[in-house]
């Protein structure tokens, strides 16, 4: 169950990190309130995760997931580009997430 909290808070994160955008440096009181909303869910998930999976193993996996759904969202609908050392670095990060599930007990 701790891997189905840990994939849930990294979706999550994409749409509160996603979500900054539209504050205008949290300026703008709604989209400011969902960042907040979304960010705690994401960190109540994550840390529900933490009770069956190690802190490091959780937390990096979050972050990773959270940093490749967001770079993957930004070249969809916000036209960042997309590049060969973007995408190189990208899979990196995708093949250390694999690992780290791979070896966490």
């Amino acid at each position: 169950m701790g891997w189905i909290y840990l994939l849930l808070s990294g979706v999550i994160e994409c749409a509160f990190t996603t979500t900054i955008r539209y504050t205008d440096g949290f300026t703008r009181l709604w989209p400011t309130a969902l960042v907040l909303a979304l960010a705690a869910v994401s960190f109540f998930l994550v840390a529900k995760a933490t009770e069956t999976i190690p802190l490091g193993t959780a937390y990096a996996f979050w972050g990773g997931l959270g940093a490749v759904g967001t770079v993957i969202i930004g070249a969809l609908y916000f036209n960042e580009p997309v590049t060969f050392w973007r995408m190189f670095f990208l899979a990196l990060l995708i093949i250390s997430l694999v690992g780290l599930k791979l070896v966490t007990e």
